[in-house]
């Protein structure tokens, strides 16, 4: 298609416009008199998936996942080897050392611990927005140096635990713990030391959190699970929660409301579900009986029974 614009290499009229690329070209010298052009007609519409791929105008978005945040390019790859003959072949792995060899100390450490972080997560079965999330803080820890002295494991595990809290998703210090072998206390002490030189603003676990995945593993009625969140608001307006780990008090809740529906559950395997000890369970259980007054209910059930 020609358009009223000259060449300023050799002064032809006969231009050509790409729209796919967005470009102005000269068909006699083949320069790019203009490659800013902006599309004016109208949006595409897609109705087979191959059509899409055409005239997609975008990659994927970025992402912290990988190491490049999906903006890099490889040299090919290993698949394909058995189109190559025996010199390309060697010139596609001369070409491949060479890429890792000027890729940066950051981006080789990156490529190992997103992989780790990826496996942690999906052992965890955590949703894309805390992976993203986790990928962003051990980006943040590594360009700053944090990782130095430490191991990337528990630098890993500590960024997925602050992700968790960021966004809510319970997850205890001894579940990451099993999922990426390292130790509960490490883990704890990685994720406030990164925690505290990123800024990162954390608020404080809301017990009620839990509930719904105890109850599930517990295979309690819904009524039970809505029982122990109306006990843990009631342990919170009495300042019962401050200074107690969550998992406990949630837990101990749940043993609560499980024995007035008279869907009655050891404390073994509360405790075992919970991440914590019985001493704990018994514990908490008993403080939630003597303050709140919970005792009634209880008896109330038992009576029912009999």
């Amino acid at each position: 298609m020609a358009i009223g614009k000259k060449c300023p290499e050799c002064g032809s009229v006969n231009l050509f416009v790409n729209r796919d690329k967005g470009e102005v070209i000269c068909k006699d010298c083949g320069l790019v008199v203009e490659d800013k052009m902006v599309d004016f007609s109208q949006e595409w519409r897609e109705f087979e998936s191959d059509e899409g791929e055409k005239k997609r105008r975008t990659g994927a978005p970025m992402t912290y996942t990988q190491y490049d945040q999906g903006l890099g390019t490889e040299v090919g790859r290993k698949s394909d080897l058995y189109q190559l003959g025996g010199k390309e072949r060697n010139k596609f792995f001369r070409l491949r050392k060479w890429q890792y060899r000027i890729s940066t100390a950051i981006e080789r450490n990156l490529k190992l611990a997103l992989a780790e972080l990826k496996r942690v997560s999906s052992y965890l079965k955590l949703p894309a927005s805390v992976e993203e999330e986790a990928a962003r803080i051990y980006t943040m820890a590594v360009q700053r140096g944090l990782v130095r002295g430490r191991s990337m494991e528990s630098v890993v595990a500590g960024a997925l635990y602050a992700a968790c809290r960021r966004h809510e998703v319970p997850r205890t210090l001894d579940e990451l713990s099993e999922a990426s072998n390292i130790e509960k206390k490490e883990i704890g002490r990685t994720y406030r030391f990164v925690t505290r030189e990123l800024q990162i603003t954390i608020l404080p676990s809301n017990p009620a959190d839990y509930i719904p995945r105890f109850s599930s593993a517990l295979k309690l009625s819904p009524d039970t699970q809505t029982k122990a969140v109306e006990i843990l608001d009631k342990a919170q307006k009495a300042e019962l929660t401050s200074g107690r780990g969550p998992t406990g008090i949630a837990a101990a809740a749940l043993y609560v409301s499980a024995l007035i529906h008279g869907e009655k559950r050891t404390q073994r395997e509360v405790a075992d579900i919970a991440g914590v000890t019985e001493v704990t369970i018994r514990n908490r259980y008993t403080e939630l009986l003597d303050k709140l007054k919970l005792e009634k209910e209880i008896k109330k059930t038992k009576k029912r029974k009999k």
